[in-house]
C-alpha cells in the first residue's frame, strides 16, 4: 500500500432545494433557466432517468453547495455552469470546476471537493466539502 496523503478540510458548503422550486423556474423559463443553470452534460443526464426534476434539483442544491464553500456569491462573472456535477461510474457525483470559480478555489487553497447528494419525495440536499493537502 502506498503512502497516505493527509486531507485537511478547509470548507464546507450545504443547501436544500424543493423540486417545486425547480419545476416553477423550469415552467416559467423552460430554455433560458436549463441553459444558464446547468451544463450539456447534466441535462443529457437528467433526461436518462425516471424524475428529472429529482435529478435537476441534487444538481443545483450541488451547485448551491459548491458556492457555499468558495464564499463569494454569483457575482463577479460567476457563472452556473463553471460548476458542473456528473456520476462516475459508480453513480457517485463528482464535480468538475472552471473559469471563475477555478480562481477563486485556488486562490482559497481549495484541491479537491468532494460532494454528497440526497432526495427525499420533494427535496433534494447537496453537501459539498473542499479539500487540501
Amino acid at each position: 500500500m502506498g503512502p497516505v496523503l493527509a486531507m485537511k478540510i478547509i470548507a464546507h458548503g450545504i443547501d436544500l432545494v424543493d423540486f417545486e422550486r425547480i419545476e416553477q423556474m423550469l415552467d416559467k423559463h423552460p430554455e433560458r433557466f436549463p441553459q444558464r443553470v446547468f451544463t450539456s452534460a447534466e441535462l443529457a443526464d437528467a433526461d436518462k432517468v425516471k424524475n428529472r426534476i429529482e435529478k435537476l434539483a441534487g444538481r443545483f442544491a450541488a451547485k448551491e453547495a459548491v458556492m457555499k464553500l468558495i464564499g463569494t456569491g454569483w457575482r463577479d462573472g460567476i457563472a452556473w455552469t463553471d460548476i458542473e456535477v456528473v456520476n462516475n461510474p459508480l453513480g457517485q457525483p463528482i464535480v468538475t470546476i472552471s473559469g471563475k470559480v477555478k480562481e477563486l478555489a485556488n486562490e482559497k487553497g481549495i484541491e479537491q471537493i468532494t460532494l454528497s447528494i440526497t432526495h427525499t419525495a420533494n427535496f433534494a440536499l447537496a453537501s459539498a466539502v473542499a479539500l487540501q493537502g
